[in-house]
């Protein structure tokens, strides 16, 4: 990569680090001390609105994020013209939930759920009012002052959250963190950007953005609905007890998994459009992407499933114990969603918006055939088709990289390959040393530690070039 580029990836790189993995520790802290107070059936109750928030969000967003990254010459007219639709919607969306809240409660069985949505559902109108500060970040690399109004807004929300859940308020305690830190982390975002909005809008700016934008949000929502359909069945077939052990096992399966790809998916982006009509440079970046994700991801996931009962038993208790079966399970395949993010990432760079929208239909007419041929046997064996599903995505996924770059789904194994042996050959020993010992704590500690020696030594030892790549990375910090 030229020096330019190559400054700009590194400095991106580090402070979407900074953000995430500060952020996000400080609500896996937050999270750990909060399911120890609450009971799973609590956490099983903000499952089910989830659904309801994440496609808010999508709707309202509506593709103008990474349309607005991808335009190179956007124009204060174009950033007002997002901000203002993005209001609307969300009035709107808030209206629409806030009268629908009486039968998503009465379709689960659960009274409290109405007046928990009414309340949680007032996020979908903080966050309408940063999507344009984000995505101006974004687009100049600037994690930085993402990471710092991220990271005050985790640290305030979760004090009072733990407050309130130590104080015997229950579900409420969830609702309070989950609205202060969209509020703060909004309102930090314009204080830390110079951007306002012009009194304009403009329907040629819309249409010109809405007609990439479009394929977006349709692709958005066909995946935030079916992400989110797996709580809806479970929540209405089992109760909020099991669906409360599946979020916590997700979200502690998303922590690595999702957080790696948002740092890699966020400065990928933006760079790679800058280098969107050069084919060969952009197939040899993508290829040196993908490895490196890859080589931090595999064993993160790998490792995690292999420890993850004493993990679950250690860290939330006993309680939770089903927790950790399904997070064995899950931890394979949420391993892949990085790989499936950068070979999306590829269509969007390319303006392929059309595609992305087509290979979205059909993985999820496949996921949800899935779905109904596993739900009958239970929750476990829903988890394993989720593994299967994704694997078929995989290849779909791959198509068409092949076609537009050569990179095709052969090629992308084979690059993988090396990572993906060592990473079976860790969790294979690890699991195998789990059966060996009975103490929980000493499982996980030793768990981790033989893990990460056979990784990182492996590694070395092959001499596997992500391994330099990731040191000169940390190095240039």
């Amino acid at each position: 990569m030229p020096g330019s580029l190559k400054q700009k990836t590194v400095k991106g790189v580090i402070w979407s680090c900074v953000e995430r993995f500060s952020v996000q520790g400080i609500q896996f802290l937050i999270m750990i001390i909060m399911a120890r107070l609450l009971s799973p059936e609590e956490y099983g109750l903000i499952g089910m609105v989830a659904i309801f928030l994440a496609i808010s969000q999508s709707l309202i967003d509506s593709g103008f994020s990474q349309a607005l990254i991808r335009k190179l010459d956007r124009t204060d007219v174009d950033n007002s013209t997002v901000f203002y639709f993005n209001i609307v919607v969300s009035a709107i969306l808030y209206l629409i939930l806030f009268l629908a809240a009486p039968f998503v409660a009465e379709f689960y069985n659960q009274p409290e759920l109405k007046s928990v949505m009414r309340v949680i559902c007032l996020g979908v109108i903080f966050n309408s009012l940063a999507v344009v500060q984000r995505a101006l970040f974004t687009a100049k690399i600037d994690f930085k002052s993402q990471a710092k109004a991220s990271l005050s807004a985790a640290i305030f929300s979760g004090v009072v959250g733990i407050v309130m859940a130590y104080g015997g308020y229950g579900v409420w305690a969830l609702v309070a963190q989950q609205l202060l830190n969209l509020f703060i982390n909004t309102l930090l975002l314009w204080i830390f950007s110079s951007w306002r909005p012009l009194a304009a809008f403009s329907w040629q700016s819309f249409h010109e953005l809405f007609s990439f934008g479009s394929k977006m949000l349709a692709s958005g929502l066909l995946d935030t609905l079916y992400r989110n359909i797996y709580p809806i069945v479970i929540g209405k077939l089992f109760s909020a007890s099991s669906l409360g052990h599946y979020t916590r096992a997700h979200q502690f399966s998303e922590f690595p998994s999702q957080n790696i790809n948002g740092i890699i998916q966020r400065v990928t982006y933006p760079i790679l459009c800058e280098i969107q009509h050069d084919d060969k440079r952009l197939e040899n970046i993508y290829r040196r992407f993908l490895k490196l994700s890859a080589f931090i991801v595999f064993p993160m996931m790998v490792g995690l499933s292999s420890v993850s009962h004493p993990f679950i038993n250690v860290v939330l208790g006993t309680q939770w114990e089903f927790c950790g079966q399904l997070l064995q399970i899950i931890c394979f395949s949420m391993m892949w969603y990085p790989i499936h993010s950068i070979n999306l990432n590829l269509l969007q760079v390319k303006g392929r918006s059309d595609l992305f929208l087509r290979l979205e239909i059909i993985k999820k007419i496949l996921g949800v055939s899935m779905l109904c041929a596993t739900a009958p046997f239970g929750l476990v064996v829903m988890c394993y088709g989720q593994i299967f599903n994704s694997l078929i995505a995989l290849i779909i996924n791959t198509y068409y990289t092949g076609k537009l770059i050569n990179v095709g789904f052969f090629r992308q194994m084979r690059d993988l390959f090396p990572i993906i042996f060592l990473s079976l050959t860790m969790f294979a020993v690890v699991l195998l040393l789990n059966h060996l010992i009975t103490d929980d704590i000493i499982r996980l500690i030793v768990g981790v530690l033989v893990g990460a020696i056979i990784y990182s030594g492996g590694s070395y030892i092959f001499k596997f070039k992500e391994l330099n790549e990731l040191i000169s990375l940390i190095r240039r910090k």
